[in-house]
């Protein structure tokens, strides 16, 4: 059997193995994530399948994410790690392709978990796998400040899928980019959203009318989940208070409002889109939250059923999305 016809035979979870390792959880994300902004993707997935959705997310990245950093050769590479020992998104134990069998002996202090390139040159890329509280999500972030504009990640992703270029996905279903994150607080959301909508409208290669048409949408996954965790003393905090759709919209509204005062809220045809979601992470202190916040221009999102980003495949396998 050929080399060729034997890979078309492999299930994609066992074409992605020849060349991707997936990374261990990054233990020292959630403490990051409360000190400082992060960029990244969320990404929906079958549940259950959060290891074959890990690995087909790196294989899409990866070339992008190689492309969008200048240095470095453009041979094919693979992506590694250090440790592949470790847990997969659904909390099953994981270990690498060639040592499928031996466990991982990094204590959690020990463990900085990231996706990168093995190539020659000394800049490497790397992002780090975020460990989460629900099935069915993958949250991969940078680790440095200066990282790539997510936005013409995901747009040149949707781009390859309409030429033919990539294929489509099995087991991912919508990448959702995440410009900025930030404590579910009422000054730091205000905060990021006019901070991202400046730069968004300064931006020439958006072209908007006047008035500026907007949208915001606001995704609470693992909602009651948290809600019931927070602690009584808490109850009537800035956090409780946001976690109410309504009251994140006002805070939205009025922070683009802030920023674009001839502005209003067009939900059939918004020109730009606030989306925020609530990032369900796994070893944040009850109490405190974090949302990913980015804006996005009209050809990423749907507005049906509800608005959010589009799904990479249509159909059936997008809807659990």
């Amino acid at each position: 059997m050929t080399e060729e016809k034997e890979e078309e035979e492999l299930k994609p979870w066992e074409q992605h193995s020849r060349v991707i390792s997936i990374p261990r959880f990054d233990y020292n994300s959630p403490s990051s994530l409360l000190q400082r902004s992060h960029s990244g993707f969320l990404l929906t997935c079958t549940i259950k399948r959060e290891k074959s959705a890990t690995k087909e997310a790196i294989s899409i990245l990866h070339k992008r994410l190689e492309s969008s950093n200048t240095a470095g050769d453009s041979k094919r590479r693979k992506v590694c790690t250090d440790d592949m020992g470790g847990k997969c998104a659904d909390g099953a134990e994981i270990n690498s392709i060639e040592e499928d069998s031996a466990g991982g002996g990094l204590q959690k202090n020990e463990c900085h978990s990231s996706v990168k390139t093995a190539t020659n040159a000394e800049t490497d890329f790397d992002m780090s796998l975020v460990k989460l509280t629900r099935n069915g999500l993958l949250l991969l972030t940078f680790p440095r400040e200066h990282s790539p504009n997510t936005i013409n990640i995901v747009s040149n992703i949707f781009q390859s899928l309409g030429s033919g270029s990539l294929k489509s996905p099995v087991w991912c279903h919508r990448i959702f980019p995440i410009q900025a994150t930030c404590v579910l607080k009422e000054k730091e959301l205000q905060a990021t959203v006019s901070k991202l909508v400046l730069q968004f409208v300064n931006d020439e290669q958006n072209k908007l009318s006047r008035p500026v048409k907007f949208a915001v949408g606001y995704n609470r996954r693992g909602f009651e989940e948290k809600q019931n965790k927070i602690p009584k003393d808490t109850k009537d905090s800035d956090v409780l208070a946001l976690l109410d759709r309504n009251k994140c919209f006002t805070v939205v509204a009025a922070a683009v409002k802030e920023v674009v005062s001839d502005s209003a809220v067009d939900l059939k045809s918004p020109e730009l889109s606030v989306l925020v979601e609530l990032l369900p992470i796994s070893g944040l202190p009850s109490e405190l939250l974090v949302v990913g916040v980015s804006i996005l221009p009209q050809k990423l999102v749907t507005t049906k059923p509800r608005l959010s980003i589009r799904a990479l495949v249509s159909g059936t396998n997008a809807k659990n999305g």
